[in-house]
């Protein structure tokens, strides 16, 4: 009997030890394919002001403080967008955040900040429903109905943003914020893994975003989208 036992529970560590090394090989390839598929969409500031017709430059949300201050990685990703508004890249910033809530509003303090750097304000608009990167790309294409774009974010970041627009139909590329280790970036870059696959199905599938609305020209003042 006990031996019976044995060779059952042999069996199941075998099964389980299989399907862990399953999705294991499934993950990282997926993540595998998505790097590469998008890796030379990757590009630098000084290319990205050589690309023509470009609808707008996405700078993807991230942490506030106190609904008044971004986040040292926002702030980062905010300070490029900057960099390829004034270097001539797109006429037009699209911040694109979590605003669910009225206790939170990422997006409007994305705004601030780029008004106090100088950009007119009718040249930012505000996607307040773009609580993942996959809505992100979503709304961009069809409420803002952009074409071509340029995403920015931090670097580990930039292949699923990438990817997930390629397959949405968006013209994207990719400029990455500053190269800064965070607090806490083991953990993103782990759960960045599992986020490429998830998004890599959602892309598949490409369900609509969880909030949509009336279309937004980006033609038009960025005012009209100010939180009201």
């Amino acid at each position: 009997m006990k031996q019976k036992i044995k060779g059952v529970m042999k069996r199941v560590i075998i099964a389980v030890g299989f399907i862990v090394v399953l999705i294991t090989c499934g993950l990282l390839g997926t993540n595998l394919y998505v790097r590469f598929s998008v890796k030379n969409k990757i590009i630098d500031t000084d290319e990205a002001a050589k690309l023509k017709d470009v609808d707008c430059i996405i700078i993807l949300g991230a942490s506030v403080k106190d609904n008044e201050s971004p986040s040292l990685m926002l702030k980062d990703r905010l300070d490029r967008g900057i960099e390829l508004y004034f270097a001539g890249c797109s006429p037009k910033l699209l911040m694109s955040g979590d605003h669910g809530s009225i206790y939170y509003n990422e997006v409007s303090v994305m705004k601030k900040y780029a008004a106090s750097a100088g950009i007119p304000t009718e040249d930012i608009f505000l996607d307040h429903a773009g609580f993942s990167t996959y809505e992100s790309m979503y709304r961009a294409k069809y409420i803002f109905k952009a074409k071509k774009v340029i995403v920015v974010t931090q670097k580990y970041h930039l292949y699923r943003s990438l990817y997930v627009a390629k397959q949405l139909g968006l013209d994207a590329y990719g400029v990455a914020a500053a190269d800064i280790r965070y607090s806490g970036q083991t953990y993103r870059d782990v759960r960045e893994i599992l986020a490429i696959s998830k998004d890599f199905c959602k892309a598949i599938i490409k369900p609509e975003a969880s909030l949509m609305g009336a279309e937004i020209s980006l033609d038009g003042d960025g005012n009209v989208t100010n939180d009201n």
